[in-house]
């Protein structure tokens, strides 16, 4: 089991080493906040998106959105890598 496991959002994001290689989740579950995330940028809606996983619900994916939008707030260095 994971040493630490983080949560966003009242609990609906989730970092768990354990899972899908420590990408954020929702809920604990197997489903990538970047799935999510990569369906919504391709057009699909919202709907879309609860009917092809049926153990999401609507407040998922506003979470999905609200996380995106938290990790733009920071601040990021560019580095050249060898």
């Amino acid at each position: 089991m994971a040493d630490t496991i983080s949560s966003y959002f009242g609990d609906r994001i989730t970092i768990n080493p354990d899972i899908c290689n420590g990408k954020p989740t929702l809920r604990n579950k197997r489903i990538t906040v970047q799935t999510v995330l990569e369906f919504l940028s391709a057009g699909e809606t919202p709907d879309d998106i609860l009917h092809q996983y049926p153990s999401l619900e609507r407040e998922d994916i506003m979470a999905c959105l609200q996380f995106a939008a938290r990790l733009m707030e920071r601040h990021y260095t560019l580095r050249a890598v060898a």
